[in-house]
């Protein structure tokens, strides 16, 4: 043995103190109690979350009306309450309606059988609509952390004795209030802010195309000057601009 290991036994020592491998301290991560609730919530209902403001409501969407109660599409263009569902479970395909942005706060309803919803001369909520006008307009209305829907005779959306979806009441009490759920990932609703028509160039080329039928397969567009289109983009009124117009075209079988 060499006379530096005689001397060199290693580390220092010193009296009092404990050697060993420190332990490093987990800190444990503080779990947000509002948040917990609506990961809780949004779990309870298969994955459907509650929308918080407008720019939310947009695409597939569903309006719960009573705990797990979803309002319903019927063949026949009427909507009825639909039965609960078990904790975890979502919407149905016939429960899921496609919210269409028209401005900052007012947007149009389609169900699954390819029909806007209005409200009708007997305040009944019907889907029978090809296109949107004004009496296809719904807005979200929040209020102390509540929500409602007002449909274009002002009144709310609710359900009646007989489980048939009406818009009866001026005033949005607790019959008229709802929740608005969405399954998509808040970060891609940002992309379906507006209507495939509300994108880009040729707004009314992309929104003829919906519903022009000719013999001849040639679409045809009103040939009038586009600056009502454009001026109409920016006041939000673009879907009414663009069925005006369609009005005007002889060929067009769907329109008023």
């Amino acid at each position: 043995m060499s006379e530096y290991t005689k001397v060199n036994r290693g580390k220092l020592s010193l009296k009092g103190v404990k050697t060993g491998k420190v332990k490093k301290l987990k800190r444990k991560k503080k779990i947000d109690p509002i948040r917990k609730i609506e990961d809780e919530d949004v779990a309870n209902h298969g994955g459907w979350w509650t929308v918080s403001k407008n720019e939310e409501v947009t695409g597939a969407i569903s309006i719960e009306l009573g705990p797990q109660c979803y309002i319903r599409a019927l063949d026949n263009g009427l909507f009825t309450l639909g039965a609960p569902h078990q904790p975890g479970e979502g919407p149905l395909p016939e429960e899921v309606l496609t919210a269409v942005k028209i401005n900052d706060t007012k947007f149009a309803l389609k169900s699954g059988y390819d029909k806007y919803l209005k409200v009708d001369h007997e305040d009944m909520v019907v889907g029978r609509s090809d296109a949107i006008g004004p009496l296809e307009h719904w807005e979200v209305v929040f209020q102390e952390g509540k929500m409602a829907i007002q449909g274009s005779n002002n009144c709310f959306l609710s359900c009646n004795e007989d489980a048939d979806i009406v818009c009866q009441s001026k005033v949005a009490g607790d019959d008229e209030v709802l929740k608005v759920r969405c399954s998509t990932g808040r970060d891609d609703k940002k992309s379906d802010s507006n209507a495939d028509e509300e994108r880009g160039k040729d707004s009314e080329l992309k929104y003829v195309k919906q519903f022009q039928s000719f013999q001849d397969k040639k679409i045809r567009l009103n040939q009038e000057s586009k600056i009502l289109v454009k001026k109409a983009k920016e006041d939000g009124n673009l879907h009414e601009v663009l069925l005006d117009r369609r009005a005007k075209m002889k060929s067009d079988r769907y329109c008023k």
